[in-house]
């Protein structure tokens, strides 16, 4: 139904109003976003009024049909009347006419069905005669060559017996195809004793002429032969009886036990002795089936694969059975030879195959998968595990102990490690089947390692410093056979839980040796994953990243171990500085022009870093040791000077106030017998030498005095003292 058209400026469409879905909430929500409500009610008017001038119209255009309607209708139902008495009639002729038709059918079909079932008969009573004639004309052919002495003709024309043979066959196949078409029928069960003997004297008459065609190498009766086994469907019954007949007597005379236990190089021997079978005896067979080079395609019979269902077959039955020792894991090294020969062994004979399709039907073979499976590669590398890591634990269980002179490493934990990554790779004890598990002990030996150094570094903390009665300081500053006995005291000895300063280098030297030395073993590592058609080297490459930062992670604990150490060892000498007031008090001795001796007792340890680590670690590494040892060190020897410095001044104030009790009194405790510098005076200048030597020394370590923290405040303090001793001189 088509609406009367509106105006152009209705803010609405007409056709809206037929739409199925309409709703009159939307539509006025969609008109107010255009207009005004006052504007859409003038327009809805406007066309009501429209639509109501159309229907007007309408009605009055159609009024005399709407008058006429019921006028029109007048008499039709008698009209109806008469009609439906011809139509029932019409409709039982009909229903008459379907059952006639029904009944036609019915019939034809049931000819049909007889038809059909004849066919099938008729069919089957065909085969069964084709069976009969196929087994008398078989039988027609085998009475007429045995009343000609078939074993004469044989002799004299082989070639025209396997013709014979294979016309027999070809009639046998046929007869083979009708017998199973017919399986179940009465007649063939009285004909299956003839077939049966027919089976039997084919059979045997095609072993016969194949053996003694292998024997005599006639290549066109070996065709012959296996074109009639492929025309049977008897292609693996030939593959058999090569293997029986041909292959298994040189199985038997080649896998003798007691032959390759006697030469060292017996079971290569043997293998080679194996892999001359296919030229020697099987280039009648290959050339026949397509197996050699110089085959003629068109007289090449397909369907065999001798390699692979005759030969290999009974080669690893001959080797599994007479020699099991052979896959015996209990010695890895033997069984890493035996296991490395018989693979190139199976390499070589892969090589031997005439084409792709036949190396991959051998690698599917069951007698493939079996061989392979007899290699107790799991048990082999437990055996390899087990030596590897009980070297590697034998060397953690050793300690720190130091490698021979010579040696890459500079601990013998460290060149066990790298021996033992060398090892899993090597040509003696790697197999590529067990490539996953040895990358996983790589990657196992390199953690250990990592979590050695973590025990050893943190597990025993630095020994605090033991607390001993003070040493009483020499006499003179100055004095040789003094300093020798200080050197003794801060030896390195004391707690065995503690490591030397030669230790912590070794370890640090052996981090960055292993560090280094990871591509040369990731380099291995790729060359042996290639050879196995691995690709994803990424993953190799984050692993061994990840074993790289495992031994970073050591170093921190490594730099805070020497500092401890160091600082340890310096603070113990450095302590002695406040023993400086004794040696000056009341001793009248000389002013001093020289650092005490204390101070190269406590230096010694950090010139002796320098003296070891030499060569060993970089420079940089070396120098950040001191500086942190340096910072720590002079950090406790600020507040030791300024403890004594401060007793010092107390002392001074103290007997300034004696003296002004006294009024005058005579005294000699802060003096000179005649009149020189004070005993604070030369108190200070001590102190003043000690830290400026100590500048002096740090300088000559390749340091900067400004790179140590709290020095610059430390020589403050002394300058001031330095200036307050030259007052009062």
């Amino acid at each position: 139904m088509n609406l009367p058209k509106g105006p152009e400026s209705l803010c609405f469409d007409k056709d809206v109003f037929m739409k199925e879905d309409f709703d009159v909430d939307q539509f006025v929500a969609e008109c107010r976003k255009q207009v005004q409500l006052e504007e859409m009610r003038e327009d809805l008017e406007l066309y009501y009024k429209l639509l109501k001038t159309a229907m007007v119209e309408l009605i009055n255009k159609d009024y005399a049909d709407f008058v006429n309607l019921s006028t029109n209708l007048v008499g039709m139902d008698k009209a109806l009347n008469q009609l439906s008495v011809p139509l029932g009639q019409l409709r039982e002729e009909v229903m008459s006419l379907r059952s006639c038709v029904s009944e036609v059918i019915e019939a034809i079909d049931n000819q049909l069905s007889k038809q059909e079932d004849l066919q099938k008969k008729k069919v089957c009573v065909l085969r069964l005669i084709q069976v009969v004639r196929s087994v008398e004309k078989i039988e027609k052919i085998l009475h007429s060559q045995n009343s000609k002495d078939s074993s004469t003709l044989e002799i004299s024309s082989p070639l025209l017996a396997g013709q014979i043979l294979e016309r027999i066959a070809t009639e046998f196949n046929q007869l083979q195809f009708h017998a199973v078409q017919s399986k179940g029928m009465p007649l063939l069960d009285k004909v299956r004793p003839r077939i049966a003997g027919i089976t039997s004297m084919l059979q045997q008459s095609l072993e016969g002429l194949l053996i003694e065609g292998l024997q005599t190498t006639n290549v066109d009766m070996v065709r012959h032969c296996l074109r009639t086994y492929a025309t049977i469907d008897k292609t693996r019954d030939a593959e058999a009886l090569v293997g029986q007949v041909l292959v298994k007597p040189y199985m038997d005379q080649v896998i003798v036990e007691e032959a390759v236990k006697s030469n060292p190089n017996g079971l290569q021997l043997m293998y080679s002795r194996l892999l001359e079978f296919v030229p020697h005896h099987c280039r009648i067979l290959r050339e026949v089936t397509g197996g050699a080079i110089s085959s003629d395609k068109a007289d090449i019979v397909p369907g065999y694969d001798f390699l692979v269902n005759s030969v290999w077959p009974e080669m690893i039955k001959g080797i599994e059975e007479r020699l099991p020792y052979l896959f015996n894991p209990g010695n890895p090294d033997i069984f890493y030879e035996r296991y490395s020969v018989s693979m190139e062994f199976v390499r070589r004979y892969e090589r031997q195959c005439s084409s792709q399709a036949s190396v991959k039907r051998l690698r599917v073979h069951p007698s493939y998968v079996s061989f392979h499976n007899k290699w107790n590669l799991p048990v082999y590398f437990q055996l390899r595990y087990k030596e590897v890591a009980g070297s590697m634990e034998n060397a953690i269980s050793d300690g720190l102990e130091a490698a021979p002179a010579g040696s890459m490493y500079l601990l013998q934990v460290s060149v066990v490690l790298w021996s033992c990554l060398v090892r899993c790779w090597s040509d003696n004890v790697y197999l590529s089947p067990l490539a996953h598990r040895f990358w996983k002990l790589t990657l196992q030996l390199y953690s250990r390692y990592a979590k050695f150094l973590d025990e050893v570094l943190t597990k025993t903390l630095a020994p605090e410093v033991t607390k001993e009665p003070t040493r009483p300081l020499p006499s003179s500053a100055s004095s040789t056979s003094s300093r020798t006995s200080m050197e003794e005291t801060g030896s390195e000895s004391g707690s065995p839980a503690s490591l030397s300063t030669k230790q912590l280098v070794h370890i640090a030297a052996d981090i960055q040796k292993l560090q280094e030395q990871l591509p040369e073993l990731s380099e291995v590592v790729k060359q042996r994953l290639e050879a196995i058609g691995f690709k994803n080297f990424a993953v190799v490459e984050d692993a061994l990243a990840d074993s790289k930062a495992c031994l970073s992670s050591s170093i921190p604990a490594l730099n805070t171990r020497m500092t401890q150490h160091l600082t340890e060892r310096c603070c113990r000498f450095l302590k002695s500085a406040s023993e400086v007031p004794r040696l000056y008090r009341r001793t009248n001795k000389d002013l001093p022009v020289r650092a005490s001796a204390y101070m190269d007792n406590a230096l010694r340890p950090l010139h002796q870093l320098l003296t070891d680590s030499t060569g060993l670690v970089t420079p940089s590494t070396a120098q950040e040791w001191l500086r942190v040892a340096l910072s720590d060190c002079t950090q406790r020897y600020y507040e030791t000077i300024s403890e004594v410095l401060s007793s010092v001044r107390k002392m001074e104030e103290s007997l300034k106030r004696l003296k002004q009790a006294r009024k005058g009194a005579t005294t000699t405790t802060t003096a000179g017998t005649n009149g020189g510098p004070t005993d604070d005076s030369k108190i200070r200048l001590q102190l003043a030498l000690d830290v400026e030597y100590l500048g002096e020394q740090i300088q000559k370590m390749g340091l900067q005095p400004a790179d140590i923290s709290m020095f610059s405040t430390l020589m403050d303090l002394v300058k001031e003292a330095r200036e307050l001793a030259e007052q009062n001189q």
